[in-house]
């Protein structure tokens, strides 16, 4: 078979798997999910089988082990969050009256001073739609929460992800083996390399990211509740567990927790400041100590490509698309790398000729 069979043939694969996530989208959540936890606890089974366990009895234990610690930090959080959650949303047109008030004023003062003076009557604009922007936007919530759609995507995520997690975490070595058994065997050792290069990448980036977004969360969620920002919880947990995109979680956090501060605290600029402390340590610990120990230099991922993924994933295939975005970037960008690898050592690079020490 020529190389430009095999090239149709993997492009005719690669169409069928993403016609196929088109058309399944829409079920495919629950076992997305499953996939990613089984990946995820792995590790931890292999270690528990090389101390003697059965494999079965060790995906018993840390599937149950798991879901048990989720559904107890579910049921202690959620409620908790949508309640500020949905506190927050109903507050949202005082918040808007305060600032137009008592904070726009000041800063249309300043931007005068500045020579910025602003042709459009601010405040006007602000009362004609931020009501109806707050009004939206607790309808939009609303239906998240309470909508048919939603409450069938959890009740599957319940009970069809644990059932798929433990058959996939007790069979994952049998189904990499048979994978491996079926690879082409000429090309068999170079595609286990660039496997073994796109796990070191997930490994560094989705296991370590998660911790990140975890302790981030936890830290900004607390700090701010400390502090004593109104809805402080749901504003760092939400700003931490986004934080997997580069730097939205951050900014975004920082924008939402600042605004609520300003309009709360004003005119005490002291607590005012200890919201953006908050965020300022965050950034200190995250970028000295969390990431380089839980992500490390190893992942080779840039920022913007990143960024680029979750955004192409969620626009074309949803929920799950944003869920497999991080996998796919990674096995493209390992792959990219290997092209261009081959490039470098290729006739086409050295203008005709290969290289003396790279066969031709």
């Amino acid at each position: 078979m020529s190389r430009q069979q095999h090239i149709v043939i993997w492009a005719l694969l690669v169409a069928l798997l993403v016609l196929a996530l088109m058309v399944l989208s829409s079920v495919l959540l629950p076992f997305v999910a499953a996939m990613a936890v089984a990946y995820l606890l792995d590790p931890v089974a292999d270690r528990l089988e090389a101390r003697g366990m059965s494999r079965t009895i060790a995906t018993s234990l840390i599937t149950a082990v798991f879901f048990l610690l989720l559904v107890l930090l579910v049921l202690l959080l959620v409620p908790v969050l949508i309640s500020q959650l949905t506190g927050f949303i109903g507050r949202l047109p005082g918040y808007i009256d305060s600032f137009r008030e008592n904070l726009l004023p000041n800063l249309l003062e300043l931007a005068r001073d500045l020579g910025f003076p602003l042709r459009v009557d601010v405040k006007a604009a602000l009362g004609q739609y931020g009501g109806e922007a707050a009004a939206v936007l607790s309808k939009l919530v609303g239906g998240l929460l309470g909508g048919g759609q939603a409450v069938l995507s959890l009740m599957s995520l319940l009970v069809v992800t644990p059932v798929v997690s433990f058959y996939l975490l007790r069979d994952w070595d049998g189904m990499v083996a048979t994978v491996d058994q079926n690879l082409p065997r000429r090309q068999a050792e170079l595609i286990r390399q660039q496997a073994h290069k796109i796990d070191g990448v997930l490994a560094g980036f989705v296991r370590g990211q998660m911790m990140v977004c975890l302790a981030l969360g936890s830290f900004y969620g607390l700090g701010l509740s400390l502090v004593g920002l109104d809805f402080g919880l749901v504003i760092g947990l939400g700003a931490g567990m986004i934080s997997f995109i580069p730097y939205v979680g951050t900014i975004l956090g920082f924008v939402v927790s600042m605004a609520v501060a300003l309009v709360q605290f004003w005119p005490d600029w002291p607590w005012i400041a200890a919201v953006g402390a908050v965020f300022a340590i965050g950034q200190f610990i995250e970028g000295n100590f969390l990431t380089p120990k839980l992500v490390g230099d190893r992942v080779g991922l840039h920022p913007v490509w990143i960024m680029f993924a979750l955004f192409a994933g969620g626009a074309l295939f949803g929920f799950v698309g944003m869920l497999i975005a991080v996998p796919v970037c990674a096995v493209i960008g390992v792959l990219a790398r290997f092209t261009l690898e081959r490039y470098r050592q290729s006739a086409l690079y050295h203008g005709g000729e290969p290289p003396q020490d790279t066969p031709a």
